[in-house]
């Protein structure tokens, strides 16, 4: 005889918020169903290893069926099953899933830790269901089956029914609006984000021939030992998890069980476009549940440039497998793995150098971002970070620092000894060409996020280091004197009274340049970054170094007046053209002067 009653919650808003509010994304419903039958399923298994139930020696499954005529979606698993008290107290009482009950009633007997302390899972189906019938059998010796059906509101309805095999059914009556869901690719997408690599077969719309075909991965490749996997199966399963038809540069395979139980694989990507960081995708899962993309309390924020998949059966999670606590094992897990990222960087290093090298324009922006935002990551890689020369050398940045200064010397305001640094060697070949004739070097940091990178090297190593770009100290690293001369200083500072620019005279050692400009590194760097934050900031400073070792320049002195104006003004232009492309207005008064010079060499 069937019997009604009312369903026991402590708040009569508990329902509003178990449907609307705990859960982010109600898609997440096929999760939890499915999870929850997937629980089952091992609560069975460890009862039969402790030798609690009968081994069938039958194929542990669970079966998902849409029904658009009916407008039912169906998740049936031949798991452990419920008895009527069992469903009374598990799914009328709001119960936290009955796992606290079994764990404390079996774990004395050896059982492993399971999935099923997560909470309301079973109610998140409230969010596309109208109305929700359980048919259920336990596994227990003369069980018989029992009916729950509820809307999900206050009442339900819980009685005998003729179910014959072990477990439960879940038929889920889906609302007006959720009807999309009885589609049979809505529900294959849904399965293969949720539920891809759960541990028991997973069968959708099964039609009972050889064809029938699992839709998950129950061994998926993290779980197996690394010296177990082949480099192409490491890339089939990149290629299968993530449809990235671009072969990873390479992967780190995380296993371990203590102190904390953890399996997985990170793949380092190449980078298709180096103007931004390409966010990855690094999914979390527990026991093979999927629990999402890029959780940033496990996954340290550099590590989301990844592409991976973690396993972490021990991550607390709180009422829902969506909630993450934030704790001190979490902290640990993350700790850990960025230990193994820097671990095999560092391996790479000094094992494959020439492969570390051939994928260093891939890593660098990965792994200069993982300094810049990881102190403990910055330590432990900070010897492998490595930058090209003028020479297209690889060398680690920090052999191109200076011996380190005394705090006394800082704070007699000493500086540390400049690195000079190339942001484009085509736009600045000038510049590099005197540097080389002149035996100085230079680090190529032509990357966009080099220029946070120098600032927090800069801040890293107060007393080793300070970065110049190319074109900051050309007088300072060039000159071949201390040698001025007042009368070239003037003709130029007269011609270029409206220029906004200052005039230097310097004796330079490449005598065949006969002006460069000189930008002040501070104000240039504040101003691009008011410029990368769309705000109004500093100038640049600029500065004309007119080279008196230079003859064309010294010619200038005997000159006539519009002769000596006008080859000025082409010095003063050419040596911006080595710095910036001109204005149109600076472009028009270049051309005129150059026409200028061709037709009085061509009256000649």
């Amino acid at each position: 005889m069937a019997k009604t009653g009312k369903i026991k919650i402590s708040s009569e808003n508990m329902m509003p918020i178990i449907k609307k509010w705990l859960y982010s994304d109600k898609d997440i419903f096929l999760r939890e169903i499915v999870s929850n039958a997937s629980d089952a399923i091992t609560k069975y298994k460890e009862l039969v290893k402790i030798g609690q139930a009968a081994d069938t020696n039958e194929d542990f499954r669970i079966t998902v069926t849409t029904d658009e005529k009916a407008g039912t979606l169906t998740v049936e698993d031949n798991g452990i099953g419920m008895t009527e008290d069992e469903v009374e107290r598990y799914i009328t009482q709001v119960a936290f899933s009955g796992a606290a009950d079994f764990l404390e009633k079996y774990e004395k007997a050896g059982g492993d830790a399971i999935i099923g302390h997560f909470g309301l899972g079973f109610y998140s189906a409230y969010m596309v269901s109208e109305n929700i019938e359980i048919f259920t059998k336990s596994y227990s010796e003369g069980a018989k089956g029992v009916h729950w059906e509820s809307d999900g509101e206050n009442t339900y309805t819980i009685e005998e029914c003729d179910r014959e095999t072990r477990g439960t059914k879940i038929v889920m009556h889906l609302a007006e609006g959720e009807k999309d869901l009885l589609k049979e690719f809505e529900i294959r997408r849904l399965l293969n984000k949720y539920c891809s690599f759960m541990p028991y077969d997973i069968y959708l719309n099964p039609k009972g021939t050889d064809e029938d075909k699992p839709v998950n991965n129950r061994e998926p490749l993290y779980l197996k030992q690394p010296k177990d996997c082949t480099e192409e199966e490491y890339k089939t399963f990149y290629r299968e998890t993530f449809h990235d038809y671009n072969e990873p540069l390479f992967q780190i395979h995380l296993n371990m069980d203590y102190p904390f139980r953890l399996k997985g694989i990170l793949y380092f990507p190449k980078v298709v476009k180096q103007v931004q960081l390409e966010r990855g995708q690094v999914k979390l899962y527990c026991n093979q549940v999927y629990i999402a993309d890029n959780i940033k309390e496990v996954i340290p924020e550099f590590l989301m440039l990844l592409n991976g998949v973690i396993d972490c059966p021990d991550i607390p999670l709180n009422v829902s497998r969506s909630f993450l606590q934030n704790d001190k094992q979490v902290q640990k897990i993350a700790s850990h793995i960025t230990k193994k990222v820097a671990d095999k960087l560092s391996e790479l290093y000094r094992d494959d150098r020439e492969k570390y090298e051939s994928c260093w324009k891939d890593l660098s922006t990965f792994v200069k971002f993982g300094c810049i935002k990881d102190e403990k990551f910055y330590d432990k890689v900070k010897d492998i970070v490595i930058f090209k020369n003028l020479e297209g050398e690889y060398r680690p940045v920090e052999s191109f620092f200076g011996a380190e200064l005394s705090e006394d010397e800082a704070k007699e305001g000493k500086e540390a000894q400049p690195v000079y640094y190339v942001t484009d060697p085509d736009k600045q070949a000038q510049y590099v060409k005197m540097f080389r004739d002149a035996g100085l070097d230079a680090i190529v940091a032509d990357s966009f996020i080099d220029g946070h990178f120098i600032s927090f090297l800069e801040y890293k190593n107060p007393r080793k280091v300070r970065f110049l770009r190319i074109d900051a100290d050309v007088a300072g690293a060039l000159k071949d004197s201390s040698e001025q001369d007042e009368e070239i200083e003037k003709i130029f500072t007269e011609l270029l009274a409206d220029k906004k620019i200052k005039v230097e005279t310097q004796k330079l050692k490449d005598t065949s340049v006969p002006a460069v400009i000189n930008s002040a590194e501070f104000l240039r760097r504040m101003t691009e970054m008011s410029s990368f934050y769309h705000m109004e900031g500093s100038q640049e400073e600029l500065t004309l170094i007119v080279n008196i070792g230079c003859p064309n320049v010294l010619a200038l002195k005997t000159a006539g007046e519009e002769e000596r104006k006008i080859a000025a003004k082409q010095i003063y232009y050419l040596a911006l053209l080595s710095y910036r492309q001109l204005k149109v207005e600076e472009l028009g008064e270049f051309y005129l002067n150059q026409r200028t010079i061709l037709e009085k060499y061509l009256e000649k």
